[in-house]
């Protein structure tokens, strides 16, 4: 999409057919339709920033409740799909605005219904709608029964009004020229590479940027509360989504009835010490897969890779990948980066997912282009990548010293020496490599919340946390949790990224609390995480989206 269109906030059809991820183009046909939305969105833009408002208006701080027309969704009408009309900058909450794809999802129980809970997906990236449609099957049925079950696409994410940064062609190349063992050249690479993305970025979107982060997203859903006639919110919260709890309960937190924040951060280090937020999560990261490379050493017949000496095997893949790339069934070749960047993902499912990496590390070492770790990133990834990089960009503060820059990222490569080269010192993707992209990042912080993250007098916040999560590290949890006026940790003993759709201990608390505002005591621990062999065969196998969907999908069951 071209950035006029992504960034116009032009009026979307309610059913949301227009959606990019469940409706693949052809590149010569994609290319087509987005010279003829930039046409469009250009004039859309002229209208919505052309309008100058009333005396009373002008007047006024408050921005106006959108108003939610409800329609089936095309997808599945099921769902009702609508648009919500908010804000650009709400600096100037009368003037320019931007359309916000929601959907819900009407409560089966009408008689016994609670009102409405906002389930917010991880990421930044991830469409909200695509989280309820996917995941609302998998919710407990009480939650199912008693809530209108309600999302959204965050301001510039999937359907309300994406930017672009990189197009296709050029992402595509820069990841395809990125090694899983790079040379001396690789933390000079990463610095160039992600120098020229902060300057496509603000080339083709520096007027929309500024107004991305999640203070903004937090104003958002307030006015989304108001529009669903809710006095105050429920709320479940995922990874990012998390953060986005969090900042709404610091902000809001009068308006809290009940918040579960699962795989959560620390706010404090996530948004003003940066360095202490990344470097946990690459230790997090490599930890994560130390572990998995060390069963597969002491069961070697359940992992079904290494032989015994799995981590001498696992760098010999990677150098051998590097050598020669393995070419898969798009056309595009798989390289030792290829591997370390599915596994960065996928490790997020914990031990069921160990023995299905065995099986795939085995069929990268034949040279088999099929395996699901050898499947290089999409179209649809780089959507969700831009706006990973651009919100935590805006919402981040890095001290801007190119020598601390360079001291914190070899530092990181070198202590987690599994993943971490090809994270450090790749291009800008996902959470851990974003500092050089921010510390070199020239647009305005307008939409970065600068709270205490405390949320005084809010009602009690439920906080998930799981013991070896790679993505958001338990120590976070325990940080937030703390930080709250009125948190409690729930523990989660176990591997992988959050806890609510991988425990029913874990599930059974949040609904618990969602539903009849009952928290589970004080230091309760959930273990209830089965062995890798002993797992659900549906569990084990490879649960990596389809195509069209890659990274952009976010899983809660």
């Amino acid at each position: 999409m071209t950035p006029a269109r992504r960034a116009s906030g032009a009026t979307h059809d309610p059913t949301h057919e227009s959606a990019r991820r469940p409706r693949p183009v052809f590149p010569a046909r994609r290319r087509t339709l987005r010279l003829r939305a930039a046409a469009v969105a250009v004039a859309g833009l002229s209208i919505i920033g052309a309008g100058s408002a009333d005396a009373s208006a002008a007047a006024s701080d408050t921005p106006p409740t959108p108003t939610l027309a409800w329609a089936p969704c095309a997808q599945d009408a099921t769902f009702d799909c609508a648009n919500a009309s908010v804000p650009l900058d709400y600096r100037d909450p009368h003037g320019r605005t931007l359309t916000l794809a929601v959907i819900r999802h009407k409560a089966a129980d009408p008689t016994r219904r609670l009102g409405t809970l906002v389930m917010q997906p991880g990421g930044p990236g991830n469409s909200g709608v695509d989280f309820v449609r996917g995941n609302h099957a998998a919710l407990p049925a009480e939650l199912r029964d008693r809530f209108d079950v309600f999302g959204f696409d965050a301001r510039g994410i999937a359907r309300s009004a994406p930017y672009e940064c990189w197009d296709d062609a050029r992402y595509t190349a820069e990841i395809a020229q990125s090694p899983g063992h790079p040379g001396p050249d690789g933390y000079q690479r990463a610095v160039s590479t992600a120098r020229d993305f902060d300057a496509a970025c603000a080339a083709k979107a520096g007027d929309v940027l500024p107004f991305m982060g999640t203070d903004y997203v937090a104003r958002d859903l307030d006015l989304l509360r108001q529009a669903l006639g809710e006095r105050r919110l429920s709320f479940y919260g995922r990874s990012f989504g998390s953060f986005v709890g969090t900042v709404y309960a610091d902000r809001y937190p009068g308006r809290v009835r009940a918040m579960v924040l699962d795989g959560a951060y620390d706010p404090v280090h996530y948004a003003s010490r940066p360095y202490e937020y990344d470097r946990p999560q690459y230790l997090a990261l490599d930890g994560a897969m130390g572990r998995f490379l060390d069963w597969c050493g002491t069961d070697p017949t359940g992992c079904g890779f290494g032989g015994g000496d799995a981590r001498g095997a696992f760098d010999r893949l990677i150098d051998a990948l590097d050598a020669h790339p393995v070419p898969t069934p798009s056309g595009a070749l798989a390289n030792g980066y290829t591997l370390a960047y599915r596994l960065m993902f996928n490790i997020n499912e914990g031990k069921a997912v160990w023995p299905a990496f065995g099986a795939a590390l085995r069929q990268a070492e034949l040279r088999d282009g099929t395996a699901f770790l050898l499947r290089p990133p999409s179209p649809a990834s780089f959507d969700f990548l831009t706006a990973n990089i651009a919100v935590e960009c805006v919402d981040r503060v890095y001290p801007k010293d190119m020598a601390r820059l360079e001291r914190n990222v070899r530092a990181n490569v070198r202590d987690a020496p599994l993943l971490g080269p090809a994270v450090g010192f790749g291009p800008p993707t996902y959470d851990h490599n974003h500092a050089p992209a921010c510390v070199q990042w020239t647009g305005e912080r307008v939409s970065r919340h600068q709270g205490s993250y405390r949320a005084y007098g809010s009602a009690p916040i439920l906080v998930l946390g799981t013991t070896g999560d790679p993505d958001t590290p338990y120590r976070d949890a325990v940080a937030l949790a703390e930080r709250l006026d009125n948190g409690r940790l729930l523990t989660f003993r176990a591997e992988g990224h959050t806890a609510f759709g991988r425990s029913a201990c874990a599930k059974a608390a949040a609904t618990a609390y969602l539903t009849d505002l009952n928290l589970p005591p004080r230091g309760t621990v959930c273990a209830d995480e089965a062995d890798p062999t002993t797992a659900p065969a549906v569990a084990r196998s490879a649960r990596v989206p389809g195509p069209g969907a890659d990274e952009g999908f976010d899983r809660i069951g």
